[in-house]
């Protein structure tokens, strides 16, 4: 019985491997896989703020909104970004200028701690509505209806 082995002796050439080892890409997108899991959820606060209590369900989105926060102190973050509260206008202005692909100002989520004095957020929706960003929907933490 004869058995036809590749070998090195003939004429010097080696057949072509026509299978392709999987196992080390399946290795490397499931890590891949696990560290988007893991990083995921951290990525959508970017300032920390004690948000309050509510039982509101959370609304459908169509496109990214913009993202205002205002810590206890009084800082407010565009998006991650420290906005001094005179630049706020102009920065709102800008953004009421670029419109979403609705062709309407984008939305705003208001971020704000739950010890923040109600006046500080009442200044910073009235600086959002003087710039004609009126879809403004202020954020707080789910709470199991009673």
């Amino acid at each position: 019985m004869a058995v036809n082995l590749p070998s090195s002796r003939g004429s010097g050439r080696r057949a072509p491997m026509a299978d392709i080892n999987v196992t080390p890409l399946v290795d490397v997108m499931l890590v891949l896989l696990i560290i988007f899991m893991v990083t995921a959820p951290l990525m959508t606060a970017g300032v920390p703020v004690n948000l309050p209590d509510s039982r509101a369900k959370a609304l459908e989105q169509d496109h990214k909104p913009v993202s205002i926060s205002i810590e206890r102190d009084g800082t407010i973050y565009l998006e991650d970004k420290a906005v001094a509260e005179d630049a706020l206008p102009d920065a709102l202005s800008a953004i009421a200028a670029r419109p979403g692909p609705d062709g309407k100002p984008p939305q705003v989520l208001l971020r704000a701690d739950r010890g923040l004095d109600y006046g500080r957020v009442m200044a910073v929706m009235g600086d959002l509505n003087h710039a004609g960003l009126n879809r403004v929907s202020l954020l707080s933490n789910a709470k199991e209806a009673q």
